[in-house]
């Protein structure tokens, strides 16, 4: 008879950390640098060590529901930001996916373009070019709204 080995819980089976949680983990520090805290500064905001902050935005420790609701009005995001932008091989790597006991029907994208990398790089910028230039900043998002209503823009989409 086969012996079945047991894993920590939700880490994969060579006992390295699920890709969801290495996932939600980049989010915290994605937004934790936007914002521009210190890991320390974090850390104290959520009454926890900074090692901790650490092992969670490389997700070697899980997080749980409350604590990712901390992590959620610390950051001021909604608890479905340390979701967005996750991959379909993420998605499935789901400790009950893994487990071969998920069967349900493929999750649909939570991606909210407004949440993207791309999207917090190019809002952040355009505000610190905003402070050195406030009315060039008027005409280049102006540009940018007269170019979205382009006729190429539209044609593109369809």
């Amino acid at each position: 008879m086969e012996k079945i080995s047991h894993h920590a819980r939700g880490r994969l089976p060579d006992n390295s950390p699920n890709l969801i949680d290495i996932h939600v983990g980049n989010r915290i520090k994605l937004r934790r640098q936007n914002l521009k805290p210190s890991q320390n500064t974090l850390a104290q905001m959520l009454g926890i060590s900074f090692q901790q902050i650490q092992k969670y935005e490389k997700g070697l420790n899980r997080i749980g529901a409350s604590r990712l609701f901390d992590f959620s009005c610390a950051l001021n995001v909604s608890t479905d930001f340390f979701f967005t932008d996750m991959s379909d091989n993420v998605k499935n790597a789901s400790p009950a996916n893994i487990s071969g006991k998920m069967n349900s029907l493929p999750m649909q994208s939570l991606e909210d373009p407004l949440e993207s990398k791309e999207s917090l790089e190019l809002i952040r910028d355009y505000y610190k070019f905003k402070s050195h230039n406030p009315k060039a900043s008027e005409h280049l998002k102006s540009l940018i709204h007269q170019l979205s209503l382009s006729p190429l823009i539209k044609s593109s989409q369809t």
